[in-house]
This record gives C-alpha cells, sequence and structure tokens, in this order.
C-alpha cells in the first residue's frame, strides 16, 4: 500500500514572538485547511494565541477545522494519537515541545494507523 511509504511525521520549529509564529504558520495551515480529502484540519491543544478570530483573519477554512483540548486526565500527546488513530482527520497539528524520540514514534504509528498526517509544531 502506497501509504506505507508516505512520511507520516513532519516536524517545524519555529523561534520567536507567538505573532510572528503564528504568521509563518498561516499558509501551512491554510494550505491544510483547502485539503482536497473530506476529513478534518485537527489543531491539538493551540497556543491561546491561536483563536477562531485568527483562523477566520488568516483565511483558513474553518469548516474543516477541529479544535480540540485535552481533557483533565489527557496530555496533549494522548489526544494527538487518539486524534491520528481515528482516521477522521487527514493532519492532525500538535504543539509538543520537547518531543522526544519515543513520543514521535508514537505519533507516527499512530499515523500510519489513521491513513493521517502527524505534523509537530515546536516553538522554541
Amino acid at each position: 500500500d502506497a501509504w506505507e511509504h508516505e512520511q507520516a511525521f513532519s516536524e517545524v520549529s519555529l523561534r520567536g514572538t507567538a505573532g510572528s509564529c503564528l504568521s509563518l504558520l498561516a499558509p501551512i495551515l491554510r494550505e491544510l485547511s483547502e485539503n482536497q480529502d473530506k476529513r478534518w484540519l485537527t489543531l491539538i491543544a493551540p497556543p491561546s494565541s491561536l483563536t477562531q478570530a485568527w483562523l477566520r483573519e488568516a483565511g483558513l477554512n474553518r469548516e474543516r477545522i477541529l479544535l480540540l483540548q485535552p481533557r483533565a486526565q489527557q496530555t496533549p500527546l494522548e489526544l494527538a494519537r487518539h486524534a491520528l488513530q481515528l482516521g477522521r482527520s487527514h493532519t492532525v497539528v500538535s504543539w509538543l515541545h520537547p518531543l522526544e524520540q519515543q513520543a514521535r514514534q508514537l505519533l507516527e504509528k499512530a499515523a500510519r494507523h489513521g491513513k493521517a498526517q502527524s505534523l509537530n509544531i515546536s516553538l522554541g
């Protein structure tokens, strides 16, 4: 299956103010929100500056975006993994920092299982 050879996990590392990092992310997220795949673009525990108003101003297709926050006993990593495995999202974007090698492997495995892409944004 062609999916086995896809890069299931990607990471972008950004430095700078929250505002400048978001403006760098906007075109990436906009393109992902316009994906032909009818599944969700899921954002897991995004920074507080990434609001519905920001999504609208950045020109993202908000009808195709889920913003999820972990529940009480859940970590953002567990939520991202779960969202990937479900297969209802074409891309799951997380903001996990630092991300250990083991966590990367968990996300990659979950992404392959759900035929999805895992994109981690590391804000340093």
